[in-house]
This record gives C-alpha cells, sequence and structure tokens, in this order.
C-alpha cells in the first residue's frame, strides 16, 4: 500500500475537486435559467396586451434613452434583475455577505429608499423579494465603536473573516466558467472582504454594498460619466495649527519646561511644546509646536538634563486587522522635532507606563517600566539605543521611576504599596555584565499607605514620597539589624526618618525647585504647598474647584510655575497672585461639534456633560456650561445668536450664545438625539434621534422660539445624518441600516418615494457618510461604522472624512469614484468623532473619541503632490465600468 504516496497519487483527488466544482456550476447555472424563466413569465403576465401605461416596468426617466431589457439573476432564494454585459465592463460588485433585503426597484420610478433595508413608505409593486409595507424589517441597530485610547486591543478588526462571502454570491456570474477564459469561480473578483461598484449600463445609478446590503444611487442627469469626475488627491492639505486639551485625567510625568522656556505636555498622540504668551498669570495664547511620531497615545515623558532632548513613550496599539502594534519609546529633539532614537520597539508590553534620564552621568542612560504584569524595568543605553539590564519588578502598579541625581547606579521606583530602591551596577555601560538589585523600602513603625505617586530627590541624597494618606515621608539609608532585613543581601537598608502629614487625600505631584524648597500638589484638598528645610509649610495657594486636582508641578521662570490638573487643564500663575488656565479640554468622550456661521469659534459637547465654546483665533475657551447630561450633537441658527443642542435622553436645548441662558427646553421621545440641523435660510429646526424619526420645528426668525411642524417617519433604523437642500424644502438622511431617504419637507414631511428625482438637487451641507457625492470615501470590506463623520467644505471642492481608525482624510468632491485616493493626518489617539470646516474654510477642526482631544487643522491651498497612505485604510475597489 505504500505505493499509493507516489507522484500520481494525489492527482486522483484533485480530479475529483475540479469535477465537483465544474457540476456545481452546472447546477447554479441550471437554476439560474429557471429564475430567468419563470421571472419572464411573470414580467408577461404584467405587460400590458398593447405594451404601455402603469405596467411597463422598463419604461426608462424622463430624457433618458430606453433602458436595454435586463437579465435577472437569482441570489440565494431572491430574484433581482441585473443588467446584460458589455464589451469592456467588468463583472458586476458582489456583496461581502449574504445580501440584504431589497427595499426598492433597480427601476427609478419604483425606488423607495437608497439603502439595503426597508422603509416604512407604501410602495408600488416590485421584484419578488421586495419588502412590503405590511412586512417591516426588525429593527437593525449598528453600534458604533467606542474605541479606547488607553487599550486599543480591546475592539480586534477581523474583517475578512467576518465579511465572508456566501457560495451563492460567490458562483454569482453571467455565464459558464469557460466562458470566462477558465477561471475558478471562487477565484473572480468581488471575492471576500470586497467592496464592489457597479456603474449602470444605461448611466442612471451606481451600487455599493455594506456588510451585504446593497446600497444604490443615482447619477445626476449632468454627469455623462464617471471618468468625467476628478480622481487625484485634492490640492488642499491640513496643518496641526492648535491642539486643545491637556493628558491630565489618566496619566503621570505628563508636564515639564524645557530649557527654551517651552511647556512640554502630551495628549492623545501628539506631543505639544507651547510656549505661553503675556506674563505669569496673565493672558495671551502663546504659541504651540508638535511632536507627531507616535503611532498611538503618549503615557509619560523625560526630559534629557540637556534640557532639550525629550523621551516620550507610548502605549501599545492595533492597527486595522486587530494585530496588536508594540510600545515603544521615541527620544527626538525638542529643537527640530527629528526623532534621534528609537528604544525598546519589541521588547515592552502594553505600554511604557514611566521612564526617566539618568542625571550624573549627563543622561547617558534611560530606565523604562512597562505595563506588563510584571513591570519589567529596563536601563538602556541612550546613545546607541542598547539594553543594558532588564529585571522583573514588582505585580503591583509602578507609577513612578528615577534615577539618583548623585549616583547613577541608584534607580528608585514607587506605586502601590511599595517603594524600591534599585542597585545597577551597569552604571559603566559594561553592556552583558550589567543586573539590578532589590532593596524594599521598609516603613517600619508607619503605616503603609495604599498609593505612593510620586518622590523627588533632596540635594543632601534622602528621598522625600508623596502617599495616597497625605502624608511626605522622609527616607534615609540605615544600618539593617536581624529584625529589618534588607532585601537582596545588603548590609544597609532604606527607612523612614521623618513624617509629615501633608493634605487632605492623596498627594499626586512632589516637585524640588531651584531654591531647594519643594512643593506638593493635593488631591482633595486641591492645595499647592511650599515646603521649607524640616518640612516647614512655607507658603500655600488652592486650585479653584473647576479645575480638579493637581496632578503635575513644573517650575517656569522667576515664580512662575505651571500646573497640570486632573481634568485636563493646564495653570500657569504662581502662589502670591493664584492661576489661571492657559490651556483647557474636555474629560470624557466627544461627540457633537458644530462651527459658528459667521466667526472663526466652534462648540463642542461630549459625555462629561460640558458644552463648550472656543475662540479659534485666540486658542482659549470663551465659555463652558454644565448640561447635566450627556450632549451628542450640536448646531448654530444661521443668523449664530443661539445654537441648539442634543442630549442623549431625546431632550435638547437651545441656548443664546451670548448671555448662554436656556431660551428653549424640548423633549422629543426618551432615546437619545444623534443630529440637530438648522435650515440654510433658519426658518425649519431638523432633529434625528434614535426612535427612528427626524421631528421638524418651525422656528422664528431670531431662533429663540420654535413649533412642532412635523414628523419624518420611514426609516427603519436610527438617525445617522441629515442634510438640508439649499432651498430649505428637502431632506435627505441616513440611518444605522445604511439607508439614503429623501424628505419633503414643506410639502408637509413626505417621504419622496421616487428617489431618482433628487438626483439633482443642491445640498446646503454635505455631512451625510452616504450617497452618490461621496461614496468613494468608504474604504475597502467596511462594515459600515468606519465612517463617523464626514463634511463637505463651504466652497465645495473638499470633503473631510472622520474614520474610526484615529485619522482625518481630505479628498476631492465630489468623491464619486472608488479606490479615491485621500491625504491622511494622523494624531489622534481614539476614533475621529466629527470633522466641521470653520465658517470661511480656513480651519477644519476635529474632535477625538476617548482621548477627549481637539485638533484645530490649518487648511493650506496646497499640498505635495504624491498620496499619503494610511496603513488603517486598505484601497476601496474599483468601479466597473
Amino acid at each position: 500500500m505504500d505505493g499509493a504516496s507516489g507522484p500520481g497519487a494525489g492527482a486522483a483527488p484533485e480530479a475529483l475537486r475540479v469535477l465537483s466544482r465544474r457540476l456545481q456550476a452546472q447546477e447554479e447555472e441550471m437554476e439560474l435559467v429557471k429564475a430567468a424563466l419563470a421571472e419572464a413569465l411573470r414580467l408577461l403576465r404584467m405587460r400590458p396586451p398593447h405594451g404601455d401605461g402603469d405596467g411597463d416596468r422598463s419604461a426608462a426617466p424622463p430624457g433618458l434613452p430606453p433602458p436595454c431589457t435586463p437579465s435577472l439573476v437569482s441570489r440565494g432564494t431572491q430574484t433581482e434583475p441585473q443588467e446584460d454585459s458589455m464589451p469592456g465592463h467588468g463583472p458586476l460588485g458582489l456583496s461581502n455577505g449574504p445580501p440584504g433585503p431589497r427595499t426598492g426597484s433597480e427601476v427609478p420610478g419604483g425606488a423607495l429608499s437608497e439603502g439595503g433595508s426597508g422603509s416604512s413608505g407604501a410602495g408600488s409593486p416590485g421584484p419578488p423579494g421586495m419588502l412590503r409595507p405590511g412586512q417591516p424589517p426588525a429593527r437593525v441597530d449598528t453600534p458604533r465603536r467606542n474605541s479606547s485610547s488607553s487599550s486599543p486591543s480591546e475592539r480586534p478588526r477581523q474583517k475578512l473573516s467576518r465579511k465572508a462571502a456566501s457560495s451563492a454570491n460567490l458562483l454569482l456570474r453571467l455565464g459558464s466558467t469557460e466562458s470566462r477564459g477558465g477561471k475558478d469561480p471562487l477565484s473572480s473578483p468581488g471575492g471576500p472582504g470586497s467592496r464592489r461598484s457597479n456603474y449602470n449600463l444605461e448611466g442612471i445609478s451606481v451600487k455599493m454594498f455594506l456588510r451585504g446590503r446593497p446600497i444604490t444611487m443615482y447619477i445626476p442627469s449632468g454627469i455623462r460619466s464617471l471618468e468625467e469626475l476628478p480622481s487625484g488627491l485634492p490640492p488642499e492639505t491640513l496643518s496641526l495649527d492648535w491642539v486643545y486639551g491637556y493628558r491630565g485625567r489618566d496619566s503621570r510625568s505628563n508636564l515639564f519646561v524645557l530649557r527654551s522656556g517651552e511647556v512640554v505636555y502630551f495628549i492623545a498622540c501628539v506631543v505639544v511644546l507651547y510656549r505661553p504668551g503675556g506674563g505669569p498669570g496673565g493672558p495671551g495664547d502663546g504659541g504651540q509646536r508638535h511632536y507627531r511620531g507616535h503611532t498611538d497615545c503618549v503615557r509619560c515623558l523625560a526630559v534629557h538634563p540637556d534640557g532639550i532632548r525629550v523621551a516620550s513613550g507610548q502605549t501599545a496599539g492595533v492597527d486595522k486587522d486587530g494585530k496588536p502594534l508594540q510600545p515603544v519609546v521615541h527620544i527626538w529633539d525638542s529643537e527640530t522635532l527629528l526623532k534621534l532614537q528609537e528604544i525598546g520597539l519589541g521588547a515592552f508590553e502594553r505600554g511604557v507606563g514611566a521612564l526617566a534620564f539618568s542625571v550624573a552621568d549627563q543622561g547617558a542612560f534611560l530606565c523604562v517600566v512597562d505595563d506588563s504584569n510584571e513591570h519589567m524595568l529596563s536601563v538602556w543605553d541612550c546613545g546607541r539605543g542598547t539594553k543594558l539590564a532588564e529585571i522583573k519588578s514588582t505585580n503591583d502598579s509602578v507609577l513612578a521611576v528615577g534615577f539618583s541625581p548623585r549616583d547613577s547606579s541608584c534607580i528608585v521606583t514607587s506605586g502601590k504599596s511599595h517603594v524600591h530602591f534599585w542597585n545597577w551596577n551597569g552604571g559603566t555601560g559594561a553592556s552583558g555584565n550589567s543586573a539590578l538589585a532589590r532593596k524594599q523600602g521598609v516603613f517600619g513603625k508607619y503605616k503603609k499607605p495604599k498609593f505612593i505617586p510620586c518622590f523627588v530627590f533632596l540635594p543632601d541624597g534622602d528621598i522625600l514620597t508623596g502617599d495616597s494618606e497625605g502624608n511626605i515621608l522622609t527616607w534615609g539609608r540605615s544600618l539593617s539589624d536581624s529584625k529589618t532585613p534588607g532585601r537582596g543581601g545588603a548590609k544597609e537598608t532604606y527607612g523612614i526618618v521623618a513624617q509629615a502629614h501633608a493634605h487632605e487625600g492623596s498627594i499626586f505631584a512632589l516637585c524640588l525647585r531651584r531654591d531647594g524648597t519643594v512643593l506638593s500638589g493635593g488631591g482633595r484638598d486641591r492645595r499647592l504647598v511650599q515646603w521649607g528645610p524640616g518640612l516647614v509649610a512655607l507658603q500655600e495657594a488652592e486650585i479653584p474647584e473647576h479645575f480638579g486636582a493637581v496632578r503635575a508641578i513644573a517650575e517656569g521662570p522667576g515664580s512662575e510655575l505651571l500646573v497640570g490638573t486632573t481634568r485636563n487643564a493646564l495653570l500657569r500663575g504662581d502662589l502670591a497672585q493664584g492661576f489661571s488656565p492657559v490651556i483647557q479640554g474636555h474629560t470624557d468622550e466627544l461627540w457633537g461639534l458644530c462651527t459658528h456661521p459667521a466667526q472663526n469659534c466652534f462648540l463642542t459637547c461630549g459625555h462629561d456633560r460640558q458644552l463648550c465654546l472656543w475662540d479659534g483665533e485666540g486658542h482659549a475657551l470663551a465659555w463652558s456650561l454644565d448640561l447635566k447630561e450627556t450632549g451628542l450633537c450640536a448646531d448654530f441658527h444661521p443668523s449664530g445668536s443661539v445654537v441648539a443642542v442634543g442630549l442623549n435622553t431625546g431632550r435638547w436645548l437651545v441656548l443664546d450664545t451670548e448671555t448662554r441662558e436656556i431660551v428653549s427646553d424640548v423633549t422629543d421621545g426618551n432615546e437619545q438625539l444623534s443630529v440637530v440641523r438648522y435650515s440654510p435660510d433658519g426658518l425649519y429646526l431638523a432633529i434625528g434621534s434614535h426612535d427612528n424619526t427626524i421631528y421638524i420645528y418651525s422656528v422664528s426668525s431670531d431662533g429663540a422660539k420654535s413649533s412642532r411642524f412635523g414628523r419624518c417617519v420611514g426609516h427603519s433604523s436610527f438617525i445617522t445624518h441629515l442634510d438640508w437642500s439649499k432651498d430649505g424644502n428637502f431632506i435627505m438622511s441616513n440611518s444605522g441600516d445604511y439607508e439614503i431617504l429623501y424628505w419633503d419637507v414643506a410639502g408637509g414631511c413626505k417621504l419622496l418615494r421616487n428617489r431618482y428625482e433628487s438626483r439633482d438637487r443642491e445640498w446646503a451641507t454635505y455631512t451625510c457618510v452616504l450617497g452618490f457625492h461621496v461614496y468613494g470615501v468608504w474604504p475597502d470590506g467596511s462594515d459600515g461604522t468606519d465612517i463617523n463623520s464626514l463634511c463637505r467644505s463651504h466652497h465645495e471642492r473638499v470633503v473631510a472624512v472622520a474614520d474610526d481608525f484615529c485619522k482625518v482624510h481630505l479628498f476631492q468632491y465630489p468623491c464619486a469614484r472608488a479606490k479615491a485616493p485621500s491625504r491622511v493626518f494622523a494624531g489622534h489617539g481614539s476614533h475621529v468623532t466629527s470633522v466641521r470646516f470653520t465658517h470661511d474654510d480656513a480651519y477644519l477642526i476635529s474632535l477625538g473619541g476617548k482621548d477627549a482631544s481637539i485638533f484645530q487643522w490649518r487648511v493650506l491651498g496646497t499640498g505635495p503632490t504624491t498620496p499619503s497612505r494610511t496603513p488603517s485604510l486598505s484601497p476601496a475597489s474599483s468601479l466597473d465600468v
């Protein structure tokens, strides 16, 4: 029997597989023929005797040539018309999965919805499988992903396996395998994970698929061929002008002052170098520069003893397919913003939690603690980028690390219930012979605190620690005895020599000043206290409550201090005069954004329940208001005098932008509102809700008063986006199940069942993510949630897109060709939730989700000639024309 393993053994199974595929192909062809015959008989029964009248479904729309007689293709249990092939035309598009229920006829006169699931409007008879009004589909609520900037691995993407096409779709074809050049059906275009569009033979429509749902979009009459549409990169590009916010809520080692006088801190994937304007505590927006070399959120900083070089550590992330990206440390030059060294790629787990430069040897070494379970402690040669020593630190959280300024062989770490003193014998840089030995700090008669978040080295060699009990402990070396032996076999141990109660609640920050005094920052009591020798309190100040607790302290020139707070604010001032904010930001996930119709200012709201108006010229917070509820959407009245804000409870407010008074408070339903939009003339307000309804209100000329005008009912899922026509009479809307519906508001909020008639309508804004003019922005294999927001510029030449992969894109407008190239801009550390152009298109505002960041981009007229591709998005498939 061993001869069965000879050269010809594999031929028989292969031949059987080939025969099996051919048999399956023939069976499919028979099914297609049967379906075609059945449909032909049905059409003959429906056709009037003389070929005219309402039953002639092959009639072309007015102004177009008669369409060709369609052939019919069966997809699973459904039968739908499909255009005949023509020479030079590629294969028709295939869905990424089983086809969704059809909601409208392919014939423009009988179309109801451009989405893939049914609408509630009554429609005329259609092909078999069309949803009737009496058979509404189940409500489909496709949730948006709220990816966390701190742990992006929570949202892995395995799109190819999740979106594999069914065998029925894969075998869909017009002829036999032989007639298509002998190509195996399984290797034909339109396989798993692809999203393809087809250009209708009559030049009427294009079609794309999202999660297997067909979305048909009608081509405007002025476009004779898709080839005449723009297909290159937009001439405009973006330059990061300003970053609003500071990451103080959940990070440490995040605020320093450079030798140049610039303040360095971070938010999202950007390290900000900020030069304050004016005097201490005074006004002035100053200026910003940005280091943007990181690919995921920055978690900690360290400044080299030369005051120029900076080390920044980032967290781990995931790419578009859910594969983990490794954390790393960048060492870069703060004057040129050029990366000098990349340290630890592949050596750290989860993220970089803390790092510090050595001081005694002019910063030759860098100590890093990662976020793995063992919190690995490693020492690196900064010049060579090589690892000199590594050891498991502790299973408890490590919150701070530092070299002794007098001896680089001494390293200190602190965190949950511990202070560890490490002896490193590789201070000379002898690679391969380095070792780390730990000595644990002994609390003795003193109560062991739950956390020790910070410490500082004193000039005499002692160490001060701040703990969660509000105590400042002084540590010194002492001889060990039999009762309190030091670890690591040493004859000395570190113990507490003094204790002072400094704050109510935890101490988050300690700072050694140039005059030898020490500053401590409290959590619960929000106090800044200056301590002299012997821990004698000299002076103190209290941070206002709405800024939060003290997170970090840095010493500026003279008596000036910079204070970072837990509510993501950066304060400037001194203990005598007090502090004022120079940088402010939100503290939780952002979704709501709108720009003023005539001024360079914009409004934001989010899960922190704060409504904020930002001055884009002065780069400052103009005012903020506590909404008491989560704000999800907002829009300015065309006059700019009032703004409407939608909340997560179905409630919406209208506020006077000058007095900040609420002039209207209305509730529609009990589900969250996702979009509010004023008509261009300001006479109507449309409110899109998660109860599948668009509420329409008549508005007074000043926007202060409103009354219910009607409701647009017909979507089968929650409303996601909507836009008004330029004449203010019509609305285009998108929903969570990828519908595109059109509404005649002036005519009584009626659903326009003939979508073909809306193909030439002009829209005052374009924020709908689904539509002919923007369908080219969708990435290949998208699951329908990859694009969170879209905005067309006012001059209608470019469209900005916020995606779920932390990127902002610029496309040419209209973007009606698949595989449309884009300029891609990184910096956010979480899904980008919204983008909007300012009134004069001079700036673009983008919101980060979980990273709570606001980016203000300057729009530049010209840019590089080569496309900037992003690894997060794969190219879209091409049109089959």
